[in-house]
């Protein structure tokens, strides 16, 4: 239930409008998580369980994730590839969105693989049991540690820059290793309307080879009998509304890896990122899961025919479109401030420690209270962090209801990129996590202590006299 509201001071009253859990409609297009409804008039619920009475049991701030959503979205993914794309695919995780061992088991039952970037995250998917062989390991600047750990682990390794291409080789040679299986990231010069930080595909940028380099790259991994090219990489970005881009980018992939097999290399898998985008607001018109699958498969089959190339393997790595609706985080109202003809500051426990998105993206987001989903919308006001930050601001304009210290509000569309995101600046522990399913609740990440702020800290002895 969300509010008809999108700007302005002065309300009707309005209510919130019904709840659209249509499982029909693509998860990443809806705001709330698909199990959400509201009982007894009042309050919201979500797989079945109370959003107040998990407040009052785990506390808050609270990231809720709901299984059912998670589920869903993962599916969603993977049948429609299998369904659209005649050859074989592989749907990955991209866990940068996050990672923790109870959404990489999750993704891994749903037959997903998964998509890290550092040695925590690998070390994450590999203790949640997930195969090695179904894991890639991104990254523009792997330490020799972490290169060490995947040669170890046996994952696949995609490759960013001519610096890690010859330490690998090097390790390699070292440890006569041989046959490691290898992608190569490539930058693909594709602009997308998204937020300047969250562009990775344009030339300028920090990720990925030229693609005018693939000649002279392609020669030497001919040359490496101690690497194994399996495929090509590229991402465009993230929180993207458009399939064109990566219609594409498809289509220049496609040319990329015919480029490969005119040089004599053999590669057999194209991973075409990810980037979906999804409803954080009213305004937001994502394409769905299927509408983004689909436009993908159908660009390289048609490329991959006229070119009279076998398909590839394709393979994919959406993150935020997978797992951001399906979360919410529940906050307790603290304070507020009345700024005469200016705005109303309404203050939560929480803020940029645990959604650190607004104050780097300039981000939005929708909000309820999750005791008062019947209540009219009468107050425009600006939901507050409690961080000593004058940018610590969650919504600039949150249309609410009337509401008093102890509600508790809800911000929707947190499971991307928040927990993953979060610090501990000011010294505020990091919230709990929880799953819901068929009315039952479960931790998956404690909350942080006072004592777990300091467990690492050390006092040279001279200090303690």
């Amino acid at each position: 239930m969300v509010s008809t509201h999108t700007s302005g001071n002065k309300h009707s009253g309005t209510k919130y409008l019904p709840i659209t859990n249509d499982p029909q409609i693509s998860p990443n297009q809806q705001l709330l998580p698909l199990t959400a409804k509201v009982i007894n008039q009042d309050f919201l619920e979500i797989g079945g369980c109370d959003v107040i009475t998990l407040v009052k049991q785990f506390g808050s701030p609270l990231y809720i994730l709901d299984e059912t959503t998670l589920r869903n979205s993962c599916s969603r993914y993977r049948d429609t590839f299998q369904h659209y794309y005649q050859g074989e695919s592989q749907v990955l995780y991209a866990s940068k969105a996050w990672s923790c061992l109870a959404v990489c088991m999750i993704a891994a039952s749903e037959g997903l693989g998964i998509d890290v970037v550092s040695a925590g995250e690998l070390h994450t998917a590999i203790t949640a049991g997930v195969k090695p062989t179904l894991i890639y390991f991104h990254g523009n600047n792997k330490s020799l540690t972490e290169l060490v750990f995947a040669l170890e682990v046996g994952c696949n390794i995609v490759v960013d820059n001519w610096h890690e291409l010859n330490t690998l080789i090097n390790l390699a040679k070292e440890r006569l290793l041989s046959g490691i299986p290898i992608m190569l990231r490539l930058a693909p010069g594709i602009e997308c309307h998204t937020h300047e930080y969250i562009r990775t595909g344009n030339l300028d940028s920090k990720f990925g080879f030229n693609p005018n380099d693939l000649d002279e790259l392609f020669r030497l991994i001919i040359q490496q009998k101690v690497l194994n090219c399996v495929g090509l990489h590229a991402h465009i970005g993230s929180q993207i509304f458009e399939c064109q881009p990566h219609r594409d980018l498809a289509g220049v992939m496609t040319q990329w890896l015919n480029k490969a097999r005119e040089n004599g290399l053999s590669i057999n898998q194209l991973n075409v990122g990810g980037g979906l985008g999804i409803k954080y607001t009213e305004s937001d018109d994502p394409p769905s899961i299927e509408e983004w699958s689909k436009a993908i498969c159908e660009v390289v089959q048609k490329a991959c025919k006229a070119s009279n190339l076998p398909l590839p393997k394709l393979l994919c790595e959406p993150g935020r479109s997978l797992i951001a609706t399906a979360c919410v985080t529940a906050y307790t109202i603290g304070s507020y401030k009345i700024v005469p003809g200016i705005r109303t500051y309404l203050a939560i426990d929480g803020g940029m420690s645990d959604n650190p998105r607004t104050i780097t993206y300039q981000s939005l987001y929708t909000s309820v209270v999750a005791n008062r989903m019947s209540a009219p919308v009468t107050e425009t006001v600006t939901i507050a962090g409690k961080h000593c930050e004058s940018g610590d601001i969650v919504i600039k304009h949150a249309h609410l209801p009337q509401v008093e210290p102890g509600d508790i509000l809800v911000i929707m569309g947190t499971g991307a990129y928040n927990y993953s995101m979060a610090s501990n600046y000011n010294r505020v522990p990091r919230p709990a996590a929880i799953i819901v399913a068929n009315s039952e609740a479960n931790l998956i990440l404690q909350r942080e202590t006072l004592q777990d702020l300091i467990q690492k800290d050390c006092l040279p002895e001279r200090l303690r006299s």
